[in-house]
């Protein structure tokens, strides 16, 4: 997979870009990542990227012109020619669908994403009318920009890319894979301030462990992300909580 990010801070990628299991999988040559400068894209002495408002308003909005120069730059780049279909171009923003496990996983089975970084008041509509395939939310807040949304995108991405994780089973395992929070889990030693590893874990029947664990992930849930929730699953939560 390739993955190129359209920003005006391109400096601040290096630390989440160069460390753990997203530098791990570019040195494998699982994925590769490019960080590109919006300004890079402009034509005036003062490289402007923004522009008052149309209608009047507050702060300022992105101008469409370097935008569409950065994509359409990549993606005849890496392809040959604009419009790629193998190419998606995603805009972080407030206002996109939520980023999910299952989107994640949908994304990494891309084979090259474009990520665009908002700021300011945002960015002009005609890039999402013309530019953006879609739009991604890490959640119903409001970020000083779209930098630290591309990172948290990238790194969900990057990990569910087959062979990134060093074992098969641990992105199975996690939570939201199965629209469960994930159980809690323990390591030695097997006292530790007086609070004991529950002793089904180390009991070595991986039956039992296996429904102790999807049972305490059914409370986790409903504790914590009732809106995670089946009917179904939701009624065999209750079921636990109660029994508990």
């Amino acid at each position: 997979m390739r993955i190129d990010i359209v920003t005006i801070f391109p400096e601040i990628f290096g630390p989440v870009l160069n460390h753990s299991i997203v530098k791990r999988a570019q040195e494998q040559g699982q994925v590769e990542i490019h960080v590109h400068n919006l300004r890079d894209y402009t034509h005036d002495k003062r490289r402007t990227v923004d522009d008052r408002p149309y209608g009047g308003g507050p702060g300022m909005v992105m101008r469409p012109e370097p935008l569409f120069e950065a994509v359409e730059a990549i993606e005849v780049a890496v392809h040959g020619h604009r419009s790629a279909p193998d190419c998606q171009v995603i805009l972080m923003s407030p206002g996109g669908a939520p980023l999910t496990q299952a989107v994640a996983g949908e994304m990494a089975g891309s084979s090259h994403l474009v990520i665009l970084c908002g700021h300011y008041e945002g960015v002009d509509d005609r890039v999402r009318q013309g530019l953006v395939t879609r739009e991604i939310s890490i959640g119903d807040y409001v970020l000083t920009g779209g930098e630290l949304p591309a990172m948290v995108l990238v790194d969900s991405v990057t990990r569910l890319i087959p062979g990134v994780l060093g074992h098969e089973e641990s992105a199975v395992d996690e939570s939201f894979s199965d629209g469960l929070l994930e159980y809690p889990q323990y390591t030695r030693p097997p006292v530790f301030r007086g609070l004991d590893v529950p002793d089904i874990l180390r009991s070595g029947n991986h039956e039992q462990i296996g429904t102790w664990r999807r049972l305490k992930a059914l409370a986790k849930t409903l504790a914590q992300r009732p809106d995670l929730l089946s009917d179904t699953t939701s009624s065999d939560a209750k079921r636990t909580r109660d029994q508990r």
